[in-house]
C-alpha cells in the first residue's frame, strides 16, 4: 500500500512538472546564467504552488471548483498576460555569468527566485483541473484516509516534482561553462520568446472562447 501511494505520488508529481512550459524555461535560464541551486529554488517555488493547489483539491474541492470554472476565461486571461509580461522581463535582463559576489545579495535573490516563481506558477490555477483528473486516474485520495495518510500522499507528489527539478537542473548545468555571456544572453531572448509565445497563445485561447 505504502509503495504503490509512492510509485502513484512520483508519477503525478513529474506529471505536473516535466512538460517545459514557462516555469520549465525560466528554469532552464536561471540555471545557465547563475547555477544550479537557483534554478533548483525555481522549481521548487513551482512545486510549492503545486502543493498548494493538491491541498486545495483535497479538503475544497466542490467550493473551488465553481469558482474557477465560474471564472475560466478572466482567470486564464489574466494568468496569460502576466506570463506574457514575465516573458519580456526575462527577454530584456542581463546574464551574469556567475553569483553574486555578497552573500546576503545570494540571499536575497534566491529567495525571490522561490516567491517569482510561487508567484508565476498560481496565477493558473486551471491546474486544478489537472490535478483532479490525476487523482482520479490513479485512484489516489480515497474519503476513508486519515491525517497523516493524506501528508504523505502529498509528500510524494513533492518527491515525484523535486526530482524533476533536480533532474533538469543537473542537465543544464553540465552545460552552463560552456555559454559566453553572449550566449546567456541569447539563451535569455529564447527563453524570454518562448514564455512570451506561451502567454499569447494562454490570452488567445482564452478570447475566443
Amino acid at each position: 500500500m505504502i509503495f504503490d501511494t509512492i510509485v502513484k505520488g512520483i508519477i503525478i508529481g513529474l506529471s505536473i512538472s516535466v512538460p517545459l512550459g514557462p516555469i520549465g524555461m525560466l528554469c532552464i535560464q536561471r540555471t545557465l546564467n547563475r547555477g544550479q541551486k537557483y534554478g533548483l529554488v525555481t522549481g521548487l517555488g513551482a512545486t510549492s504552488s503545486d502543493l498548494i493547489y493538491s491541498i486545495i483539491t483535497i479538503f475544497f474541492l466542490s467550493n473551488v471548483l465553481d469558482f474557477v470554472e465560474e471564472k475560466k476565461v478572466i482567470l486564464q486571461l489574466v494568468g496569460s498576460i502576466i506570463i506574457v509580461l514575465f516573458g519580456i522581463w526575462i527577454y530584456r535582463s542581463h546574464p551574469s555569468a556567475q553569483p553574486l559576489p555578497h552573500e546576503k545579495q545570494n540571499e536575497h535573490s534566491i529567495v525571490s527566485d522561490y516567491f517569482t516563481s510561487l508567484a508565476l506558477t498560481l496565477t493558473n490555477p486551471l491546474i486544478l483541473f489537472v490535478l483532479i483528473a490525476l487523482f482520479a486516474q490513479f485512484d489516489f485520495i480515497r474519503t476513508e484516509m486519515t491525517f497523516w495518510e493524506y501528508a504523505f500522499s502529498l509528500s510524494t507528489i513533492l518527491l515525484g516534482a523535486a526530482l524533476w527539478w533536480l533532474i533538469l537542473t543537473t542537465f543544464a548545468s553540465r552545460f552552463r561553462h560552456k555559454f559566453s555571456f553572449r550566449g546567456l544572453k541569447l539563451i535569455n531572448q529564447i527563453t524570454g520568446s518562448i514564455i512570451m509565445i506561451i502567454g499569447i497563445i494562454g490570452v488567445i485561447l482564452s478570447l475566443i472562447h
